[in-house]
């Protein structure tokens, strides 16, 4: 597991071995929103000879006030697409070898949002992502979401171009009762009363994710975006071959920009 709060990792990954005696559960620490933590966690993993089927990237902030990340990067563009384009690519060769070894294939699966579809006009603002005048934190969620399809797709393209039997795709988990919505005090105290009627619970929420994870009839497919574990249609924007590849190159630079 790699988590943020290492206290917390650690107390979830002995409640799952209390529960599961034979599990086998590591935590360590991971702060997507920081270049030097992604790098460090990357390299310790490399190293620990642990194999790597299956990489989900959902750790995600909604709807922030505006502040920069450590890497003086939008925060949530920062952490909800930024630490993740890096993570995927500093443990790519080690997932390319567990599938070379293991004969398995391998799962890459970004966790989007259906609010992909509600980003700024022009979907990504290259040239605007640090702009606080502009800033509206909904729309800046959108186009953290709308990045996690993109990033997807254009791994996928890239992944299929070099014959490597690794799939990458996206997916809206659902509206799910968590503490996303932290930064709307009113949203929140509306999920508090009637949140169990209306949205998703965690397990609920997880099960698209899971689906796309580890299910057989998603073998083979890659580059698709799902919704309550069934194929589902993204919007044009997160279709758009040259806006996905325009991002990757973005997002390259801004990480070549945060080196020290």
């Amino acid at each position: 597991m790699a988590v943020r709060n290492i206290s917390a990792g650690r107390e979830v990954q002995e409640a799952i071995r209390k529960e599961i005696p034979n599990a086998k559960v590591d935590a360590m620490e991971l702060d997507l929103s920081s270049s030097s933590s992604i790098k460090d966690f990357a390299l310790k993993f490399n190293h620990s000879n642990h194999p790597l089927n299956l990489l989900i990237n959902n750790a995600g902030v909604m709807a922030t006030p505006f502040i920069l990340s450590k890497d003086n990067i939008e925060l949530q563009f920062a952490t909800n697409h930024i630490g993740h384009f890096l993570l995927t690519n500093l443990l790519l060769e080690t997932m390319k070898k567990t599938v070379h070894e293991s004969g398995r294939e391998g799962r890459i699966v970004n966790v989007s949002s259906r609010r992909h579809k509600f980003s700024y006009p022009e979907g990504i603002r290259f040239g605007r992502i640090n702009d606080e005048s502009g800033y509206k934190s909904l729309l800046a969620y959108g186009q953290s979401k709308l990045a996690n399809v993109l990033h997807a797709n254009e791994l996928s393209r890239r992944l299929k171009e070099d014959g490597i039997e690794i799939s990458a795709n996206s997916l809206h988990p659902g509206a799910i009762a968590t503490n996303l919505f932290r930064h709307f005090s009113i949203v929140t105290g509306i999920i508090d009363v009637l949140g169990k009627h209306i949205l998703k619970t965690v397990q609920q929420g997880a099960a698209t994710t899971c689906y796309v994870a580890l299910h057989p009839h998603v073998k083979g497919v890659t580059g698709t975006y799902f919704s309550d574990s069934n194929i589902a249609e993204p919007s044009l924007q997160a279709k758009d071959i040259e806006l996905a590849k325009r991002l990757w190159d973005f997002s390259s630079t801004l990480i070549h920009q945060s080196d020290p």
